[in-house]
């Protein structure tokens, strides 16, 4: 598939050095060659290659602009403390950039077991996920961040907490406005604690459910964003 990341395509008119490196040394395509090319903003680009220095450098002639439209209305955003094995969130990030998403954030919390996590990896999943399923935009990835940091700031639209604690929780999916944005706190394998359970209320999080199973972290987030884009679907 002849479909590459470009996000300065306009200003620079070739690839980045890692995917220049794809298209010339891997699908050996040469000057004259045909491929398409987004920006992570909305926008694929038809493109030819109109020169190559041997050095790496893959240079385009844009000959054709087309913006995607929004796939789901308003900004759905997931923030989810890692999973310990990072294999697992490396997953999480990729089905989530599949099923959609605009924004991901990674959560510090009480009960955290994994407290970093290599960005540049993960956004290099993002870009490969992006690919696979044919989208022109990017989720935004967000470095980790406190819990209390997080919860305190303003979040424009709806706001939910999924946790395992006692009280009424009702389903995410029978509160999701299909128009509104939303944002979905998924908690650690040893859940979100009783204080940042009770910070996320005061600060306008209201306590969902996702079913009646219980569910692993990555599950559960993947669960979120599905649910959200089926809300949202314009």
């Amino acid at each position: 598939m002849r479909l590459f990341y470009a996000p300065d395509i306009l200003s620079t008119r070739e690839l980045p050095a890692d995917e220049a490196a794809h298209a010339l040394r891997v699908l050996r395509l040469r000057v004259g060659d045909e491929l398409t090319a987004f920006d992570g903003r909305g926008t694929t680009y038809d493109a030819v290659i109109s020169a190559s220095d041997g050095r790496g450098r893959c240079q385009l002639e844009v000959r054709a602009t087309h913006p995607q439209a929004p796939l789901w209305a308003g900004h759905l955003h997931i923030a989810l403390a890692p999973t310990k094995n990072a294999d697992r969130m490396e997953w999480l990030v990729e089905k989530a950039t599949e099923v959609g998403v605009d924004e991901i954030t990674l959560l510090d919390c009480h009960f955290s077991e994994r407290r970093t996590m290599k960005l540049d990896r993960l956004e290099r999943i993002v870009v490969a996920a992006a690919k696979q399923s044919l989208k022109a935009r990017l989720p935004r990835l967000n470095p980790m961040t406190p819990f209390r940091d997080f919860v305190s700031e303003h979040s424009a639209g709806q706001r939910f907490i999924a946790h395992c604690h006692e009280g009424p929780k009702p389903l995410l999916s029978h509160l999701l406005s299909p128009t509104d944005d939303a944002t979905v706190l998924i908690g650690p394998e040893g859940d979100f604690s009783a204080d940042e359970v009770t910070q996320a209320e005061r600060c306008g999080y209201l306590p969902i459910s996702l079913g009646r199973a219980r569910l692993r972290t990555e599950t559960a987030a993947l669960v979120a964003c599905t649910l959200m884009i089926l809300a949202h679907q314009t």
